[in-house]
């Protein structure tokens, strides 16, 4: 390549990368009214284990994948303290799905049911609960710049 080429290739990508929404992966994990929230609840107990890194790099990567385009975003809570920072933990870690369509989500769910179930064993002995909710409202502090 000569130099000119080179240095025009160089500017176009330059000029295309600063052309890009700065904001737009940060507003991907933003919900919106009527969506669906699925929240999974392992609670804390005696002798109840939870590998946190499998969870976050292998379970829920996985669980993603199957939802596929309906998935707007994931989120994973790891629990630190109950209401106090001496209460112990009430769940050991939170789960959460922000989908766009419940039926979708319960059909990607039940035909990947075997594989998912399958998985907990790796990561937990915790049963996990779920609950399935729809966004109604989004509001926000209104004092922050």
């Amino acid at each position: 390549m000569t130099t000119k080429t080179l240095s025009l290739t160089l500017l176009l990508a330059l000029s295309g990368l600063l052309s890009c929404k700065t904001n737009s992966l940060k507003n991907a994990t933003v919900p919106e009214t009527g969506m669906f929230k699925v929240t999974i609840l392992y609670p804390n107990g005696e002798n109840k284990t939870f590998d946190m890194d499998y969870y976050e790099n292998k379970h829920m990567p996985m669980v993603a994948g199957y939802l596929g385009e309906n998935l707007k975003f994931y989120e994973i809570d790891k629990g630190l303290s109950g209401r106090t920072p001496e209460d112990k933990i009430p769940f050991v870690a939170i789960g959460y799905f922000c989908v766009r369509n419940i039926e979708a989500y319960n059909k990607s769910i039940a035909q990947n049911r075997e594989a998912i179930i399958g998985d907990i064993k790796h990561y937990t002995n915790i049963q996990p609960i779920v609950q399935i909710s729809e966004i109604k409202k989004l509001a926000y502090n209104k004092t922050q710049k």
